[in-house]
């Protein structure tokens, strides 16, 4: 079986704020290899990096030192441009507020990446259709956010970040606002995105039973990554 690539790569990474008295280490020699596919769910108390390592991650925020390589690219020789279209191009994002526009529909929150992208109209339409048909809301692509619950909110917030078929999906606390049946709902849509789709999850939770979703469970502590549990991904 061939093996996956490294799609993520950590070397040694370090990010401080401040100087002298007051630096702080939010991330401290971190060494961190997410491969192509791979569903990684990542934890840890407030203040233990988590959420420095996903800004990275998602080339929000670089490095004071150290190496980080996107599919073998080094972000740190990329410019803010560069690093824009880098994020537009092959990285999705899901927060735990929806963030969607409350007076256009759902087929229009979806087509919105592709908007910027600059994607014919009639073909913008289409694939935010196939995304919305993805995460089983074909039947409300015309309703607005308000007409929709909260679970179906985060399933247009997700087809919106898959729309434009990122290698990599960034989910931060993407069940946050959500009661515990509504989030297994959209944590099997993840679960089924990562499998049919072969995309990259990256997940960052506070709750076990959300985690137990993901093939590798990184834990940080402090800066560093205290621990990181493997379940059956090759």
């Amino acid at each position: 079986m061939q093996s996956k690539k490294t799609i993520i790569e950590f070397k040694n990474i370090v990010k401080t704020y401040g100087d002298g008295d007051t630096k702080t280490y939010a991330l401290n020699r971190v060494n961190l290899c997410i491969k192509e596919g791979e569903f990684v769910a990542i934890m840890g108390a407030s203040g233990s990096g988590k959420s420095t390592a996903m800004n990275m991650i998602g080339c929000l925020d670089k490095p004071t030192s150290g190496e980080y390589l996107f599919n073998g690219i080094n972000v740190e020789n990329l410019n803010r441009n560069q690093m824009a279209l880098l994020r537009r191009n092959f990285l999705g994002f899901v927060f735990q507020s929806f963030n969607l526009l409350g007076r256009t529909s759902a087929l229009e929150n979806v087509e919105l990446p592709l908007v910027y992208r600059k994607i014919p109209t009639i073909q913008r339409k289409k694939l935010a259709f196939e995304a919305l048909s993805k995460v089983g809301l074909q039947s409300v692509v015309n309703n607005t956010p308000a007409q929709l619950s909260g679970g179906q909110q985060q399933r247009v917030a997700i087809a919106r970040a898959i729309v434009s078929s990122p290698l990599v999906l960034l989910a931060d606390e993407p069940t946050g606002n959500l009661d515990s049946i509504k989030s297994i709902e959209i944590m099997n849509l993840l679960k089924q995105l990562n499998e049919d789709e072969n995309i990259t999850v990256i997940m960052v939770t506070h709750e076990e039973e959300m985690a137990a979703f993901a093939n590798r469970i990184i834990y940080f502590r402090d800066g560093h990554i205290e621990d990181s549990l493997k379940k059956g991904f090759k």
